[in-house]
């Protein structure tokens, strides 16, 4: 029953992660039509963060007072209802009410912290790879949708494309979240999991809450630069859009294997542990885009990108489970996970600021590793706070 629901969830997570990858592939095109420089390009990225950040709060609320079903279904049409709109946008600012609204706050939103949270209540030995698989729906989503769209775009244009994406999503959607209603009930399984997974933070919990919360902003603001703009990127060094769509492509299927590894290593060492492994892999990765700017060399650190940073945002989640109660997992686990997604938006703009101001995104890459050391400092002195108290207690 557990394994089947997580094969659910991940499907679910695939499909509806669209909404996060859509407006990179078409930010291209949305400036030429619309008439906007390269932040105001970027912004629909943004706001559809930004709404998804707030809608995986609420319905993370939702699904604690109701279950994950009622959620799914309800995002499943308002997503299908912000792609048919947005395919009839007759100005900027109509597509970007439409992207954060419909599509990020009320759509893609219950398709991650949401569905994270509902599995960690069916898994307590391997909470770490279940949580790493569903997580890693939205890095599917980045690895299958980019390319998918790019030629709908070039075949039958961008409105097109937008209305047919509505149409599957909800076709596919609504009758997956049935298979989400319970068969039996997960109590005994909260109850395991609050008994074995709670363990006395060093550190007070609204404390902990904000600087998780703030460890989370930081790691995607600096994640968002190469994800968000790499399409835009290639197009400036004279690649195309194409090549873009398919470097954005393979850093998030590597992303994938990176999710799944280091999920199988939390459940060894757990999520903090993870979490800063991750993080000072990105930041390696990060810098590496400075010096090397050809094809060959951006597959080659864009692959290494991938690797490196699937794993932070899932380690999160399991923090959260290790230190917070059971009953609170959806709102706590979203209020975390939605952070990342606010770094996400606030780091595809930044980047897009800098580009405009700048004339180049060097300075963007800059910016994004600063970002980067401030996370690697978070998540390293919350390991070495936890670490005492048992050095102590061994001494």
């Amino acid at each position: 029953m557990a394994w089947r629901r997580l094969i659910v969830c991940l499907i679910l997570a695939t499909i509806g992660g669209t909404g996060l990858w859509s407006s990179v592939v078409v930010l291209p095109v949305i400036q030429e039509e619309f008439g906007v420089n390269r932040g105001g390009a970027s912004l629909p990225f943004t706001l559809t963060m930004v709404g998804f950040a707030f809608g995986g709060i609420l319905m993370g609320r939702l699904a604690d007072r109701v279950g994950i079903v009622i959620p799914v279904i309800l995002g499943a049409v308002l997503l299908g209802a912000g792609y048919a709109l947005a395919s009839f946008a007759q100005s900027y600012w109509q597509f970007l009410a439409f992207q954060c609204v419909l599509i990020g706050m009320l759509g893609s939103s219950v398709t991650f912290g949401p569905l994270v949270a509902d599995i960690t209540h069916w898994f307590v030995r391997r909470r770490g790879i279940a949580v790493a698989i569903v997580a890693s729906g939205n890095y599917l989503a980045g690895a299958l949708w980019p390319p998918v769209l790019q030629y709908g775009i070039d075949a039958v244009g961008w409105r097109q494309t937008h209305l047919l994406v509505g149409l599957f999503v909800v076709v596919t959607m609504i009758p997956l979240a049935l298979l989400l209603i319970r068969k039996t009930s997960p109590r005994s399984h909260t109850r395991a999991a609050h008994a074995q997974a709670l363990h006395p933070s060093p550190v007070p919990l609204p404390v902990l809450q904000i600087l998780l919360i703030t460890a989370g902003v930081a790691c995607c603001v600096a994640m968002a630069m190469p994800q968000v703009h790499m399409v835009a990127y290639c197009v400036d060094l004279g690649y195309g859009a194409a090549r873009g769509a398919e470097l954005l492509s393979l850093m998030l299927a590597l992303g994938v294997v990176s999710r799944l590894i280091s999920g199988f290593v939390a459940d060894k060492i757990g999520g903090l542990a993870t979490l800063l492994i991750g993080s000072s892999l990105q930041c390696l990765a990060l810098m590496f885009y400075l010096p090397f700017d050809g094809l060959v060399s951006l597959y080659m650190v864009s692959a290494l990108f991938g690797l490196s940073q699937g794993g932070i945002v899932p380690s999160y989640a399991l923090v959260v489970r290790d230190y917070f109660p059971a009953e609170q997992a959806a709102t706590r686990i979203t209020t975390v996970l939605m952070a990342t997604v606010l770094g996400m938006a606030l780091g595809g703009w930044m980047s897009g600021v800098i580009y405009d101001l700048a004339g180049s995104y060097e300075l963007a890459f800059i910016n994004g590793i600063g970002w980067n050391l401030l996370n690697m400092s978070i998540a390293g002195w919350l390991l070495i706070t936890r670490m005492r108290p048992r050095a102590q207690t061994v001494a």
